[in-house]
This record gives structure tokens, C-alpha cells and sequence, in this order.
């Protein structure tokens, strides 16, 4: 006898109805008939995505792609005067990139050696490029959605593993939410691996390994954006060139390179590599913010002042870019 008869038989004629009931409303919540959200995940113009991890959380239940229908301008202190204003974030949870130096004490703009040349490249560029730049590795001073409402932008910078407590995930979704800008540089798609809002934000992304650190060469695949517009259609460089499960979705690249000079495409853990389709930027509305994304910056000379590496100027162009279009003082994602 099924186990649905056996019950029916104790339950009665009412208890098979409530019974029949909760079964319907199990196969309906099977079918996710909820009303979707807006989302942009196969742009046009989007180029063809190989080994793409196919995601059933694709969306991540919030309006994500390249439509700025899933932006949220809202009126928040950091539109009063004019100043763009950035926060950078380079607390790591386990791996430290030698570009962050060593650890920073706690507290708001701790003061930086030599050695801190990723934090001390940022400051630069804003100084130069007209915007203010505080940093921290403190998760404390990200703890309440108040202390992130000044910024127009806050900067990601090589974090690792799990960094952000439980007060400074819920800021920064917040902020996210009421129309914030977020950047992500390198090793932060490392990072929060545990926490798949984040991973959205990041372009339904994140690091898997990466082959030896070697020379190759970046394309710029969009020039209309503010990020890549005064770029080369292609520049030499030096980086581990990430391999990216899941591959980003839904958003629109902006740079990627050039497999063809990179040699072996295996990683240091098996993956097989993005061979001709490797993406290295890109950029996304998504859940009422603006996030911009990548995976460059692993060599310290990237950051180093008159740097001597090719195509340091590039990468600086590229992120300040970057980083003032998710600020919103220059057209986003274009």
C-alpha cells in the first residue's frame, strides 16, 4: 500500500484534501512559477562563451545584466557635493598577493610602506585622475550600510578566501542595492566563495586556477566603455590569466586575451583553459548597483609608479576607468 493511501486512510476525507493540497503546492514550487525578474543574460553583441558551468542560479534571483533598467538611482549622501569619493578593501582571509604588501593595521587609512604598492597606486591615481581614496583592510569599517553611503565606489583589491563577517555582507548588499559602485581586482575573484550573491556580483564568476605567470597579449574587445576607450586595440602584458568556474554570464566583456599568446592553456589544477574565448574584464548592472570586474593586476610592477613592465599605462587607464564609471562620473558599461 502506498504511503499516500496509508495516510489518506488515517487522515480521512479532509486530511486527503489537505493532503492533496500540500502535494500541489510542492509540484508548483518545483516549477518556480514565481514572477521573473528583468535580467540581460544573453546580450546582444555578446560573444560566444565556451566551457561556460552551467549554473541553474545563473540569475541569482536579482536583476543583473547590461540593461540600466537594474539600476537603482537613489538620493544618498554621496550625491551632494560632487566629490567622488572611493573605498579601498584589501583584506585578505588566507593567500596575499605581494602587490598588497604585508598586513595593515586596523582603522581608516593606516599608513603605507613602499611595499604596499597596489594600496599606494590607487591613491595615486586618484590624486591625479580626480577622486578621493580611503583604504582599509578593517572589515569593521564596512560594518553598518551608514559607513559605505559616502562612497561612490567601493574597490575590491585582491582579497582572498573569506574576509567579510556577517555585518560587513549585509552593508555591502545594501549598498549594492541603493545604487553603489563596486569594483573587483584580481584575487577577488578568490574570494567568498561560500556566498553566491557575491559570486553574482562578480558576474556569476569565480577564480578556479591559473598557469604559470607569463607574458601575452590583451585585446580590447568593447571600446565604447569609459575603461577601454583610450586603450589599444591590443597591448602586451604580463599576468596569471585566470581560468574562471562558473564562466561570467550576463554581462558585457570588455577585454580578454589573446589565448594564441599565452602558450599551454592548462591550469596549475587541471582546468583546461578558456582557449580563443578568455575574458580578463567586464561589466554588469546588478541589483540595483554597478559592478566592474578584473582579473588583471597579479604583478607588482603592474602598480609600480613609471613602471617599466608593458602595458602598466594600459592597466592604469583600464581600472581608473574602471573605477570612475562604476562611480558614476563616467558612462557605465557602454
Amino acid at each position: 500500500m502506498s504511503l499516500r493511501n496509508t495516510l489518506g486512510k488515517s487522515l480521512g476525507g479532509a486530511g486527503q484534501v489537505v493532503l492533496g493540497l500540500a502535494i500541489l503546492a510542492a509540484l508548483l514550487a518545483g516549477l518556480h512559477l514565481a514572477a521573473p525578474v528583468p535580467t540581460a543574460l544573453t546580450p546582444a553583441g555578446t560573444p560566444p562563451q565556451q566551457n561556460t558551468y552551467q549554473d541553474k542560479l545563473a540569475d541569482y534571483g536579482v536583476c543583473r545584466g547590461i540593461n540600466p533598467d537594474c539600476y537603482n538611482d537613489w538620493d544618498l549622501p554621496r550625491d551632494d557635493d560632487g566629490v567622488v569619493r572611493v573605498l579601498v578593501l584589501t583584506a585578505t582571509g588566507s593567500s596575499r598577493h605581494a602587490h598588497l604588501g604585508p598586513l595593515l593595521p586596523p582603522g581608516m587609512n593606516p599608513p603605507l610602506t613602499s611595499a604596499h604598492v597596489a594600496q599606494n597606486a590607487v591613491v595615486r591615481w586618484g590624486q591625479e585622475h580626480g577622486f578621493e581614496v580611503n583604504w582599509t583592510e578593517d572589515v569593521r569599517q564596512l560594518d553598518a550600510p551608514a559607513k559605505l553611503a559616502p562612497y561612490d565606489a567601493v574597490v575590491f583589491l585582491s582579497n582572498s578566501r573569506t574576509m567579510l563577517d556577517d555585518a560587513s555582507q549585509t552593508a555591502l548588499l545594501q549598498y549594492v542595492r541603493s545604487g553603489g559602485g563596486f569594483v573587483a581586482i584580481h584575487n577577488t575573484l578568490g574570494a567568498m566563495y561560500h556566498w553566491p550573491w557575491f559570486q553574482g556580483l562578480l558576474g556569476g564568476a569565480n577564480f578556479y586556477d591559473h598557469g604559470p605567470h607569463r607574458d601575452g597579449q590583451v585585446v580590447t574587445v568593447d571600446r565604447r566603455d569609459a575603461s577601454t576607450r583610450d586603450l589599444p586595440r591590443r597591448w602586451d602584458f604580463r599576468d596569471e590569466w585566470y581560468h574562471l568556474e562558473p564562466f561570467p554570464t550576463g554581462v558585457r566583456f570588455l577585454a580578454e586575451v589573446d589565448t594564441a599568446t599565452i602558450g599551454d592553456h592548462t591550469g596549475f589544477n587541471g582546468h583546461p583553459g578558456h582557449a580563443g574565448d578568455h575574458p580578463v574584464s567586464w561589466c554588469q548592472y546588478y541589483d540595483g548597483g554597478r559592478a566592474w570586474v578584473t582579473t588583471l593586476g597579479h604583478d607588482p610592477a603592474a602598480w609600480t609608479e613609471d613602471s617599466a613592465l608593458a602595458g602598466a599605462e594600459s592597466f592604469e587607464t583600464h581600472v581608473v576607468g574602471g573605477i570612475l564609471s562604476a562611480a558614476g562620473a563616467r558612462p557605465f558599461c557602454r
